[in-house]
């Protein structure tokens, strides 16, 4: 006989339930004697509707089906927008905020041409392995819903190509994948030095799509603009000009970025159609402790006890720490504090780079499903992949950037819902001026994102690569003209 399946823990409160036990949190929080003197800022983000559009009649109407079959009966209005401009031919880039939709503005496009030309093929671009695994879950699931619609099945295959790709599936997904995830490492070293294995691919390349764009920046994304460089020559090699799709979140100037990867001229779509559910945001200064040398209480003593509030009241919460070493000291607090009974073992997890390949994915299921409570991350959680609907983000220090606090404190909310984040600083000066000075941070956008892919150091070894991959002919262009 099989155990019965654990019940998810999420379900103990109703959405209403949830919401209501946020608001009540926070706001008793913020009224506390032992919280008022301590926090430096409390914002609270309203509601917003959504603002619908209809599907377009390019989009075909299997397609259309499978989207309703999964409950996306209408488009947010940037959605819309973005497949009205792909379907003109334009590059585009979805600059819209976290959780509004943006995995739709390139998944919908390319299924679109895959069913009118069966020969065309994608590739997709992920910074992380975790991304692509978890976006092409998603495609499956879209995939399986367009073959009910399609009767006999669309044949449409989507592969992860990656360090983790056995070797006996890699021949046939060069051959036979219709949309091809990967990385920058693994398109740098395993496809375009081995373009003629990839031949079919290339020949009927129609998009290339670019998500997460706001991590390629600084040398990282002067590099990957020269992979690009690259990328498009063999391309050129092939026959094929494929369009290209990027997304990002939290930027400052993500039409410049897209134009300095790509060289492409781009389009951006930035004005959010989705919803936005009600945010409480609190930047919380811990007590000091050491008067003369600046020093305050402990940031994982005081993010144990916040992030302890929350999950007390079986909110789900992430807590996001700044080093693998922070992260399992702080998933050993709350394991303490909170799986206080055999039956509640598996409450708490920590989520870092380092884990196993089944282990990070046991981890992301168990999220979504609601059987984690509480998860303790580095920022390998930061980036779009779908962890389903928490209600609470704790961040334990300033993570650096007003970019990355905005992408990990939009973590929690991204399924409707009220949704609460807090910042919990430490004694560093950074962390200090950042919590005294909270207008700073709600005043400013966040950083811009900028590269220099002609630098000379990475320009050279980049025409390197590009020698090994295809001959250099004579007033070929390749970076500085």
């Amino acid at each position: 006989m099989t155990s019965p399946q654990p019940k998810p823990r999420s379900a103990a409160l109703s959405p209403p339930e949830r919401q209501a036990a946020i608001q009540s949190l926070v706001r008793s929080r913020r009224e506390a004697p032992s919280w008022l003197r301590w926090v430096t800022a409390f914002r609270h983000f309203p509601a917003e509707p959504a603002s619908h559009r209809d599907f377009p009649d390019h989009l075909v109407r299997p397609l259309r089906e499978a989207y309703r079959a999964r409950g996306v009966t209408r488009l947010y209005a940037h959605q819309r927008e973005a497949l009205d401009r792909l379907e003109a031919g334009e590059h585009v880039a979805i600059g819209t905020p976290t959780a509004s939709g943006k995995t739709l503005c390139y998944n919908a496009p390319v299924l679109n041409r895959l069913l009118r030309e069966p020969d065309a093929r994608a590739l997709y671009l992920f910074p992380t392995k975790a991304l692509s695994r978890d976006q092409t879950r998603e495609l499956h699931g879209l995939i399986r819903a367009l073959a009910g619609e399609a009767g006999a099945g669309a044949p449409i295959g989507v592969e992860v190509y990656d360090g983790d790709t056995p070797g006996s599936a890699r021949r046939a997904i060069r051959t036979r994948a219709h949309i091809v995830a990967t990385n920058p490492d693994m398109l740098h070293s395993g496809i375009l030095p081995h373009h003629t294995k990839w031949a079919k691919l290339f020949e009927n390349l129609r998009f290339i799509v670019i998500d997460e764009m706001h991590t390629y920046r600084g040398v990282f994304g002067s590099h990957f603009a020269n992979l690009l460089r690259r990328l498009r020559r063999v391309c050129r090699h092939y026959g094929s000009d494929p369009q290209c799709i990027l997304s990002s979140a939290t930027i400052r100037n993500p039409r410049e970025l897209a134009e300095a990867l790509t060289e492409r001229p781009v389009s951006l779509v930035d004005r959010s159609g989705a919803p936005r559910p009600e945010r409480f945001f609190l930047f919380y200064n811990p007590p000091v402790v050491n008067t003369e040398l600046g020093i305050r209480r402990n940031v994982n003593a005081e993010t144990r006890r916040i992030a302890g509030s929350f999950l007390k009241k079986s909110l789900q919460t992430i807590v996001f720490a700044r080093s693998r070493t922070q992260t399992e000291v702080l998933v050993k607090y709350l394991k303490r504090d909170l799986e206080v009974r055999p039956d509640r073992r598996g409450l708490i997890r920590g989520y870092r780079g380092g884990y196993l390949p089944r282990k990070r994915r046991e981890i992301e299921d168990g999220i979504k499903r609601g059987q984690v409570l509480g998860v303790v991350s580095t920022n390998a959680l930061e980036l779009g992949i779908d962890i389903g609907r928490l209600d609470a983000a704790v961040i334990a220090g300033y993570p650096g950037t007003i970019a990355s606090t905005w992408q990990q404190a939009g973590r929690a909310g991204r399924r409707g819902g009220a949704a609460a984040a807090v910042l919990v600083a430490n004694s560093s000066p950074e962390n200090q001026f950042v919590i005294r000075h909270p207008d700073y941070f709600f005043g400013a956008s966040p950083e811009q994102g900028l590269i220099n892919p002609d630098n000379l150091q990475i320009l050279v070894e980049h025409v390197k690569c590009a020698a090994f991959e295809l001959p250099l002919v004579e007033d070929e262009a390749f970076g500085v003209p």
